[in-house]
């Protein structure tokens, strides 16, 4: 992939700009270590690949292993299942990573994610779409900005609604397409393996707000309806494709940026326990509980 290319996308990107910030900062929960990916082979009965985004990643759950630009957590949800199954781990998730990077290289020296599917693995789950059309960023990011223009208004919806069709919702069923396409190749890589589709949590919720999530006032109900509709794609993507569906969005409802026990950060990083509107240690060992018991069944 060209660099400038790589450029363009690393400033959508909410989670690197994060990422280079704290970077620059030397920030101490960044160790420069090997990645999982790079560990020594262990003499295990499963093997599990884990393919994903920033929501899989986990970064700043400690410790946050730099991994080639993806700042991936040694104790994100693939680590928590791989311990508690005692499997191999290859661990493939990146922050950033859209369904694109399943194809082809996200930086340069991180290889196409679909490459460490092989007929050999027996597990692979896969979470993975939000950051198509940058529609996370949207968000987290431009809906949050857009709350000075009416504070107790929907200036968000209103302005994703600008052109007839909601751009947010509109863009979710182009990536719905995506995950589906690159389920079928998980498939066919490892026809044997068992593939978990691992849905996202309930972020936002229109029944609570907060300064952690500066939203407009009319916005919490739009936000909530876009954070839904991004979950739904991988129940629908799973169900074309028959695989195993894991609703993290169930598991997670009271758990929102919001709510009194938030298992997602709000708007200002965490340098010891989550990068900004990214996942707490809660919500994936929430998650690894999850994975491990639709594995078992």
């Amino acid at each position: 992939m060209r660099q400038r290319a790589t450029a363009r996308r690393i400033g959508t990107t909410v989670l690197l700009v994060v990422a280079i910030v704290l970077a620059v900062a030397g920030c101490a929960p960044f160790a420069d270590r090997p990645s999982s990916s790079d560990s020594p082979a262990r003499t295990d009965k499963v093997r599990y690949v884990a393919l994903g985004d920033s929501y899989t990643a986990a970064p700043l759950v400690p410790v946050t292993e730099m991994a080639k630009g993806c700042y991936r957590s040694t104790a994100n949800y693939p680590a928590l299942v791989a311990d508690r199954l005692g499997a191999r781990l290859e661990d493939r998730s990146c922050g950033g990573a859209r369904t694109t990077d399943f194809r082809r290289n996200q930086y340069p020296e991180v290889p196409p994610q679909l490459t460490a599917v092989k007929p050999g693995v027996e597990l692979v789950t896969v979470s993975i779409g939000g950051n198509d059309e940058r529609v996370f960023s949207e968000l987290v990011v431009r809906c949050t900005r857009l709350r000075a223009r009416t504070p107790e208004g929907a200036p968000c919806q209103k302005h994703m609604r600008s052109i007839g069709s909601d751009v947010l919702l509109s863009a979710l069923r182009t990536t719905r397409n995506r995950v589906t396409e690159v389920l079928r190749e998980v498939r066919q890589r490892a026809p044997k393996a068992k593939l978990l589709v691992v849905g996202y949590p309930q972020i936002i919720s229109a029944d609570s707000r907060c300064a952690q999530l500066p939203l407009a006032a009319g916005d919490y109900a739009y936000g909530e309806k876009v954070n839904l509709a991004m979950t739904e794609v991988l129940r629908s993507a799973a169900k074309a494709t028959g695989s195993t569906y894991v609703d993290v969005w169930a598991a997670s409802q009271g758990h929102d940026i919001c709510s009194d026990d938030p298992w997602i950060n709000g708007a200002v990083t965490d340098q010891k326990r989550a990068a900004a509107y990214h996942p707490f240690a809660a919500e994936q060992v929430a998650v690894a509980d999850l994975v491990v018991d639709a594995f078992r069944d």
